[in-house]
């Protein structure tokens, strides 16, 4: 056990965690790295040049005449992606703080370390990307320094892409990370920290073994579910996984035991042995809480169980996703959908597509409200559509974040007016280093989940970085926007909005859709409503049908006599008429500017 180290790399988006696995990889002979990000095995990852899913692997490792065994997880980088780095901290005892030398601390630099230094992780801070012609390195040394309060002397300069720097590395994970603490002769006690699906074999499970040791066939039981299963196979996560007669404390490795069910394995749970368990389960990781929800709705109303199964399937390798059944007049029978971010629920709905074949349609995102009521009850809303009547309601409360934006100073005026005209309320600014300042918002929840970021990457040329956590709630004067179309309300359209937003928004709804909407044989009235107030509307008008154009002169009334006739027939198709709301026009509601 004094031979094995468990690391992981956080870092902010873009600073080349990836990539730095890669040369570890390739230095400690593990696997012949034949492309970029070899850990990175998701199609999405490699096009959109993210990390989307912590990746472990074991790699051995010779120093002064003895054998280490490194144990590495590569984290994402993306906020909407912390719930993987905070499953991949647990499972270690120290990380590499990766910093691009080209832009040095960012936002969700400072979150991650937080993440690790609650964990009593030992960090090592490292300079990436010294090999480029704009790098400072001296000047993100003394950001690291002022973070950490580390000695020069500890900061490694390294670059990802060359190589340079990668053998001190190795060499200060073995010096200077701990090896795991555990008792191998107590009861087996191994923490599961992830887990995928294999069709032929059922379900994995990804665990770190705490205390005690695990023998192939063994007798094992999973605390929390209480299920008891065989040991069929385990091993370690090399490029390939690898089989093993047994692994000792302190070590990563993989059970397959024909698990066929998704809901049987829970990510945090305890597995240890039939023959002599432990009296406890190792404390877990805290349950993730959805920033964001959006309905999820297959296309063919048929597809309905596969779609469940689907985002079974899903939920066993990305945990952070949560769900539940809910129906929509407008769009059938359907799932309510919790994302920890925008990237997170565009990442799911793609890995849908690609992985299972399922076509869904996706409304509005929006996020959970506390309702208080008239007679002192406590709702929480999760949907527009879950709203009580506005008579009832008392007064609602917004969920607010606690937002950190790093920028240089030129790009602060902008910045501002984008968080002001959101709603926010600036707490703290201060110089980080240099010309970067860091400054400190609270906002809605509500406003940032839409297109907050997009935005903000816009007006600071990409240059600023956003992190956020949640602050709890706020009073605040929110109002239901509901979409009618001739009178019938569209629930899968319904937003809640400030009342000082909702008179804009819901016109620039109505104008999206007249644009959207295919025209039919009556005129199509659009209204935005709040309560039995109308505040917009527009009219898809009819496609007309000259019927007169077989009369040839006559007499006036005869024509008269047709339009009346036509007249009629349009009333009666208006009245039976439904209006069938395209997936497009969905989509471009979202993107509403």
């Amino acid at each position: 056990m004094d031979n094995i180290r468990n690391f992981c790399i956080i870092a902010h988006i873009d600073h080349g965690k990836s990539t730095l696995a890669d040369r570890l990889l390739e230095y400690t002979k593990t696997v012949a790295v034949t492309e970029n990000q070899m850990l990175d095995d998701m199609d999405l990852e490699r096009e959109r040049g993210i990390t989307i899913k912590s990746h472990a692997i074991q790699m051995d490792y010779l120093k002064d005449g003895q054998h280490y065994t490194l144990n590495l997880i590569d984290t994402p980088g993306h906020v909407d992606f912390s719930y993987e780095v905070s499953r991949s901290i647990a499972a270690c005892e120290g990380a590499l703080l990766l910093v691009d030398a080209t832009q040095g601390v960012q936002a969700q630099t400072i979150s991650n370390l937080y993440m690790a230094i609650d964990h009593d992780l030992a960090i090592i801070p490292v300079i990436n990307k010294c090999d480029m012609i704009n790098a400072m390195p001296d000047e993100v040394e003394d950001e690291i320094v002022d973070l950490i309060g580390c000695d020069r002397s500890e900061i490694i300069r390294a670059s990802a892409k060359t190589g340079e720097g990668v053998p001190q590395i190795l060499d200060a994970v073995v010096e200077r990370i701990p090896h795991p603490t555990g008792d191998p002769k107590a009861p087996l006690q191994a923490l599961i920290f992830d887990s995928v699906f294999n069709p032929f074999r059922g379900i994995i499970a990804y665990f770190k073994i705490e205390n005690g040791e695990l023998h192939s066939g063994e007798n094992v039981k999973f605390v929390n579910t209480g299920e008891q299963y065989v040991a069929d196979e385990i091993g370690v996560l090399k490029m390939d996984l690898v089989p093993r007669q047994t692994l000792s404390c302190g070590n990563v490795g993989y059970i397959v035991s024909g698990i066929k069910r998704a809901t049987e394995v829970k990510v945090g749970d305890t597995i240890t042995s039939i023959a002599n368990p432990c009296d406890h389960a190792i404390a877990g990781f805290e349950e993730v809480k959805p920033m964001v929800f959006a309905g999820v709705y297959p296309i063919d109303p048929e597809d309905f169980e596969d779609l469940r199964a689907s985002l079974e399937k899903l939920q066993l390798n990305d945990a952070s996703l949560s769900f539940s059944p809910e129906s929509s007049t407008a769009l059938g029978f359907g799932f309510r959908c919790g994302f920890l971010g925008l990237l997170h629920m565009e990442i799911v709905q793609e890995r849908l597509d690609r992985e299972f074949n399922m076509d869904v349609i996706t409304t509005v995102p929006n996020v959970s409200y506390k309702v208080y009521t008239k007679k002192g009850e406590l709702l929480e809303v999760h949907n527009p559509s879950g709203m009580p009547d506005a008579t009832e309601i008392d007064h609602i409360e917004e969920p607010i974040i606690r937002a950190s934006i790093i920028t240089t100073s030129e790009f602060i005026g902008p910045i501002m007016t984008l968080c002001l005209d959101k709603r926010g309320t600036l707490v703290n600014q201060e110089y980080v280093a240099g010309n970067r300042m860091e400054l400190i918002f609270d906002l809605p929840l509500g406003e940032i989940v839409i297109d907050f970021y997009d935005k903000l990457k816009s007006i600071s040329k990409g240059y600023a970085s956003f992190d956020y956590h949640m602050n709890g709630f706020q009073r605040s004067a929110l109002v239901k926007l509901d979409i009618l179309l001739n009178g019938k309300q569209v629930d899968a359209l319904s937003v809640l909005t400030h009342v000082d937003n909702a008179p804009s928004f819901g016109r620039q709804m109505c104008q999206k859709l007249k644009d959207l909407l295919p025209r039919q044989q009556f005129d199509i009235a659009i209204q935005a409503a709040i309560g039995a107030k109308i505040i917009a509307r527009e009219t898809v008008k009819q496609v007309r049908k000259d019927v007169t154009a077989k009369c040839y002169g006559g007499d006036i009334s005869r024509k008269r006599k047709l339009l009346e006739k036509q007249k009629r027939g349009k009333k009666r198709m208006k009245q039976i008429g439904n209006v069938q709301v395209p997936q497009k026009a969905f989509l471009e509601v979202l993107k509403l500017d």
